[in-house]
């Protein structure tokens, strides 16, 4: 598996296509591998939920984008490129703090793209907060 557009221009690509969300103005691109990519959500306000932890729209979202990340550092500018499907599992309570969430690619096929996703917080990040599994269709 094959870069085919840096980080940089991934990082880029994200917080234009979605102008405006909560989240993606400040998101950070930290990693971008082949097969690999890992971003970071900072924490705010927004993001919390009721018992002081974070809300699982804020781990939904940071699973999908790391996911994206990691479809549009390899396949290249296709923002067409979209969730055929997300399987979550919340592990534990989210500590507030940033929203880390790596994405792998475990198949990079010619219609879609299975990957696998971990997310944590940076105030535990030894603790797994959300695992998931999904795939991204390619455009035609």
């Amino acid at each position: 598996m094959e870069l085919v557009i840096a980080l940089e221009q991934v990082q880029t690509l994200v917080r234009g296509a979605f102008p405006g969300n909560a989240g993606t103005e400040s998101l950070t691109v930290e990693a971008l591998e082949p097969g690999y990519a890992r971003i970071r959500l900072p924490y705010k306000k927004w993001m919390l939920r009721p018992g002081n932890v974070l809300s699982g729209p804020t781990l939904m979202t940071a699973v999908d984008t790391a996911m994206y990340v990691a479809v549009l550092g390899h396949i290249g500018v296709q923002l067409m490129a979209v969730t055929a499907d997300m399987n979550l599992r919340f592990l534990n309570k989210g500590t507030l703090g940033d929203v880390i969430a790596d994405a792998r690619i475990l198949k990079l096929g010619k219609k879609l793209i299975a990957m696998e996703s971990r997310v944590y917080s940076s105030a535990a990040p030894e603790v797994l907060v959300m695992h998931a599994t999904g795939s991204y269709a390619r455009p035609s």
